[in-house]
């Protein structure tokens, strides 16, 4: 059972990296505390005399257990975050949730989409998923603007590794709204491999609207997977505020499969707009 009592931890670097969002560099002061963390999972992030935050994984913990999160600065935790220089002490409790259910061995091409932030989850299932080097993989990516985008590096390192492509919603060159959504077809008869697995983390809109497309193109809905970011306060399930009908996403998610997670989603009309822009 995972303490409700931070463990120390020290900034040890960040960059910016997207509109408001800087990719923060962490290292547990004691060794040994996080073994096995899964791409998919999250930690809770406490700043001194500002409170605590749920984070995810971009780069998981390695062997002397440093770390890497990208935060979008939302309100008072991410601020008082963004005031913090490198050797600060902070507190970090996890890792939490259930992780992405990936293997060794892909059964055949895998689709990743991401919109906004949503691409923070995706990172380290990302390069799982090309470590394998058992089936190909091609990444979608939606930002609200170019401005907005973030993963800079993370992205022109897999430029080279995957099928890779962005989709602007407001792009000053390209008039008209444009979401992963509206690019999906043309993306797909461009990679020319048909998806065996999905997996998706962005907007619950954008998300849900993209399961239903890909299902009609024959994808599996057991091989559609997603991940929410939900209001988790305490990753104990206790504060209530993840409740998901009879579940709480931070213990039962963030992940879940397409099966499992739409009985417990509130209906989304098909005619509704997709956003794109989370974090």
């Amino acid at each position: 059972m995972n303490s409700l009592t931070p463990v120390s931890a020290e900034l040890v670097e960040f960059y910016d990296d997207g509109e408001d969002a800087r990719h923060f560099h962490f290292r547990l002061l004691d060794s040994g505390l996080w073994p096995d963390t899964q791409p998919g999972q999250f930690f809770m992030l406490s700043v001194p005399g500002a409170g605590e935050v749920p984070l995810t994984f971009t780069q998981l913990p390695d062997g002397h257990q440093h770390w890497w999160a990208l935060v979008r600065k939302m309100g008072a935790v991410t601020g008082a975050l963004f005031r913090l220089e490198p050797g600060a002490i902070v507190g970090a409790r996890g890792p939490f949730g259930r992780g992405w259910p990936i293997t060794t061995k892909p059964e055949g091409p895998a689709l990743v989409i991401g919109g906004g932030c949503g691409l923070a989850p995706l990172v380290s299932l990302t390069d799982r998923l090309l470590e394998s080097g058992q089936a190909p993989v091609a990444l979608i990516y939606g930002a609200r603007s170019l401005e907005a985008r973030v993963l800079s590096r993370e992205r022109a390192r897999w430029q080279d590794q995957l099928a890779l492509f962005e989709v602007v919603e407001h792009h000053p060159d390209h008039p008209g709204r444009q979401t992963p959504l509206d690019a999906l077809p043309k993306i797909l008869q461009t990679w020319g491999h048909t998806p065996q697995a999905a997996f998706l983390c962005g907007p619950e809109a954008m998300m849900t609207a993209l399961g239903r497309d890909l299902i009609q193109r024959g994808i599996p809905e057991e091989s559609i997977w997603l991940s929410l970011e939900r209001r988790m306060h305490c990753a104990a399930g206790t504060c209530g505020h993840c409740y998901l009908k009879h579940r709480y996403v931070c213990q039962s998610g963030p992940t879940f499969s397409w099966v499992e997670l739409q009985p417990l989603l509130p209906p989304t009309s098909d005619h509704q707009k997709v956003p794109l822009h989370t974090c």
